[in-house]
This record gives C-alpha cells, sequence and structure tokens, in this order.
C-alpha cells in the first residue's frame, strides 16, 4: 500500500486560504435532518467500554494506553492531521505523511478528509455563525455535540470540493475515507492477540480494554477541549478577532494543543508554544524529525510579533 520510494518527497497541502464558504445550518435547525447514527453509535460504544476498566486493570495496560494516546493523539492528530495535513506546518516523506494519517484515523476522530475539511472551515468562519463547532452556540455543541446532527452526504461532498481538495486527489486518503473503522478493528485484535499470546487472556483483554476504550475517549476529550475550553477560557496574547484562548491545561493535556490564540494568531506555524513556558510536546517532535532529515520546510513564527494590547 505504501509504495512510494522514500526518497520522493511528499507535495505541499494547499494553503489554507479562504475558500467559497458551504452553507451551514442555523443554530434553531441543527437537529431538523435528524442525528448522525454512526456517529452516536461510535462515541456511545466507545464511552460504555470505559465501564469494563476498573475491572480488568493491569499496569501493563496502563502503560499501552498512556503511549497509544501519545502516538494516535500527538502524533496522529496533533501533528499527523492538524500540523501537517491541515495547515502544511511542515513537508515529509510520503510514506511518513500516510503514516500520520493512519495514526490520526485511529485516533478516532474521523478519517483525514473529514477531520481536515472541519479544521479549515472552523478557522475560515472562526466563532461565526459558519464556525461548525464555536462556544458561542453552547459549549456541548462545541465540544462534542456538532458532530452528532445529520447533514447527509451531500454535505459533505461540498465540503471535502471546497476544503480538502488537495486530499481528494490523493488515492490513500480516499481509502482512509471508506475504511475508518477496519483500521480500529485490526488495532483491537493485535493488542488482544499481543497481551494473549505474551501473557495471558486477562492481559489480552487489559490490552484490548485500556489501549482502545480508555485511550480513545481520553483522546478525543482532549482535543475536543481544544475546540470547546481554548475558546472559553484562558488568555489571548494576540488580537486574533475571535475567541481563542490560551489554555494551559489544554496545553498539557493535548500535546500543546492548547495554546490555541497562538495558533489562530499564525496558523501554519508549526510551533504553538510560544513562550518558553508554553510546552509543546508535539512541536518538539517536529523538531527531531527535522534534525533527522525527516521534515523541512518547517513554519516558523516570526522574529517580530502583534502582542495583544494591554
Amino acid at each position: 500500500m505504501l509504495s512510494t520510494a522514500p526518497s520522493a518527497p511528499a507535495p505541499a497541502p494547499a494553503p489554507v486560504a479562504a475558500p467559497a464558504p458551504v452553507a451551514e445550518q442555523v443554530p434553531s435547525d441543527r437537529w431538523r435532518g435528524g442525528l448522525e447514527w454512526p456517529a452516536v453509535v461510535w462515541i456511545t460504544f466507545l464511552h460504555l467500554g470505559l465501564f469494563a476498566a476498573p475491572f480488568c486493570f493491569t499496569w501493563k495496560g496502563l502503560l499501552v494506553a498512556l503511549f497509544l494516546c501519545w502516538v494516535t493523539g500527538s502524533l496522529g492528530i496533533c501533528l499527523g492531521f492538524h500540523r501537517l495535513l491541515t495547515h502544511g506546518s511542515f513537508e515529509t516523506y510520503r510514506p511518513l505523511r500516510y503514516l500520520f494519517a493512519v495514526l490520526g484515523t485511529l485516533g478516532g476522530e474521523g478519517p483525514p478528509l473529514m477531520w481536515v475539511a472541519a479544521h479549515r472551515k472552523h478557522h475560515r468562519f472562526s466563532d461565526d455563525e459558519g464556525d461548525p463547532h464555536s462556544p458561542r452556540h453552547g459549549t456541548w455543541w462545541s465540544h462534542m455535540l456538532w458532530m452528532l446532527p445529520r447533514r447527509g452526504s451531500h454535505y459533505w461532498a461540498e465540503l471535502y470540493r471546497h476544503y480538502t481538495p488537495d486530499l481528494l486527489k490523493d488515492p490513500f486518503m480516499r481509502i482512509l475515507n471508506r475504511t475508518f473503522l477496519w483500521w480500529h478493528l485490526l488495532l483491537a485484535v493485535g493488542l488482544f492477540a499481543c497481551g494473549w499470546l505474551v501473557w495471558d487472556v486477562a492481559t489480552g483483554v487489559s490490552f484490548l480494554v485500556y489501549g482502545m476504550f480508555v485511550r480513545l475517549v481520553y483522546v478525543l476529550h482532549v482535543t475536543w477541549f481544544v475546540n470547546s475550553a481554548s475558546h472559553i477560557w484562558g488568555y489571548q496574547t494576540y488580537p486574533t478577532g475571535d475567541d481563542s484562548r490560551n489554555l494551559w491545561w489544554v496545553g498539557l493535556l493535548a500535546y500543546g494543543e492548547g495554546w490555541h490564540n497562538n495558533h489562530h494568531a499564525m496558523q501554519r506555524v508549526a510551533q504553538h508554544g510560544h513562550r518558553w513556558w508554553e510546552l509543546d510536546l508535539t512541536y518538539g517532535v517536529i523538531v527531531l524529525m527535522e534534525r533527522l532529515g525527516l521534515a523541512w520546510n518547517v513554519v516558523r513564527k516570526p522574529r517580530e510579533l502583534p502582542v495583544r494590547p494591554g
């Protein structure tokens, strides 16, 4: 599947400019089409799986969960989906680009086309009427409810056409769009088999519950907090004209994504933490990749920055 030679660099993503807007349901009509049942069932299933966690705890299972949180959350969602595919904050080899896309898919928030399209639209209409998940339409709406109304395949097709034309040209990204659940099933089987074959059945069950349910619920909520909490609480360093905030605890839990006002001020900049104490673990990985020759054209912040007055 990943047949491209490692020496061939991947094309840079299309600039995230201001594409033609796609009509958004007004808040009063958001539930007019009913529920997006696949999303409802998926999110409910993952949260129900948490109830098994106290009954199959092992330290090995917890370590698996923590490691996979970093792999799928930081490397997959924050680095892969967000800074690489959405904003083109750096370039890398095509096989690594595909690897990060797979890891982001395993973050449980949808395939790359859906995630990138929604996030680019968020920046196009940040905290205005067309924003898919602004807290101005409700805190829980911005956190998770925005994904649950049914909009229909036509809506998503139009969204992809306007906001992800670069990804639509890539056959592998289209494959990920059709095979989202299969990657999770493959990982679940692999986790159980690893724990069972190396240790015992109980360890296999622990690996499954902590590596899938516990890990996915954590990754989902800490990244959703960027959409909700980081547009409600915190401080603004830059005059962005929206509600984006830098929120320390989201910055720590979400591997650097919580320095959200910094990001809204300079969307393509790879480094989200701009002050010495704004820890950004995801950017640290990008710097390491650059030093190893695995990343280049890293977009860095200018030396003179527009600081918010007062």
